[in-house]
């Protein structure tokens, strides 16, 4: 019991989707009996992912930076001893996960990047990151074929959710864009299940 308290409770509740998917929990009408449907572990996925992401931007970065002036972030937060940034925790996640689970991969990613590698790679995420921005209440989904793999493909809107996101995108000196206003689409989250 010690250690289960320590443990991130989005992992738990991934734990748990991977479980069901792997063992043939929920099915969803697909017909074959057995498993999760992609696109439903995309969307709990991403329900864990967009209120640990909010969360953290909110009722940390946001508080202990902008309001309170305790602490700031950074982008070298280790060597300036300073809070990560909002995306940096997300890669951080998203990294981890990697290492524990082959069953999905998740990323933050944006027409307008301050860091390169987040920037879209295949034609899905271009389409993906162009329609979420055009639409942000509607996630877009589809297939894709990567290697000698089929993947289903989710992609869900990044809203700026505080102030401290919109300062920092605005301000960076990296930044392609600089007119970013609160709750406007930062770029997507992007969600990948294997379909084999």
């Amino acid at each position: 019991m010690r250690i289960l308290h320590r443990i991130c409770p989005c992992l738990i509740a991934t734990a748990v989707l991977v479980g069901l998917a792997g063992c043939g929990g929920s099915s969803t009408g697909s017909g074959d009996g057995g498993g999760i449907d992609p696109q439903v572990m995309a969307d709990a996925l991403h329900a864990i992912m967009e209120a640990d992401r909010t969360v953290y931007a909110e009722r940390v970065v946001n508080r202990l930076q902008d309001e309170e002036q305790v602490i700031q972030a950074s982008e070298h937060w280790q060597d300036e001893q300073a809070l990560p940034l909002p995306a940096q925790m997300f890669r951080m996640g998203a990294e981890l996960a990697a290492e524990m689970t082959d069953a999905f991969t998740y990323a933050l990613l944006s027409a307008w990047p301050i860091n390169s590698s987040n920037a879209p790679r295949t034609p899905m995420e271009t389409e993906g990151l162009e329609a979420v921005a055009a639409d942000p209440a509607t996630p877009y989904y589809g297939t894709e074929t990567l290697g000698d793999r089929d993947y289903f493909t989710a992609v869900y809107a990044d809203v700026a959710v505080s102030q401290a996101c919109v300062t920092c995108h605005n301000n960076h000196l990296d930044s392609p864009r600089t007119d970013f206003e609160l709750n406007d689409v930062m770029g997507g989250i992007v969600i990948r299940i294997p379909l084999d």
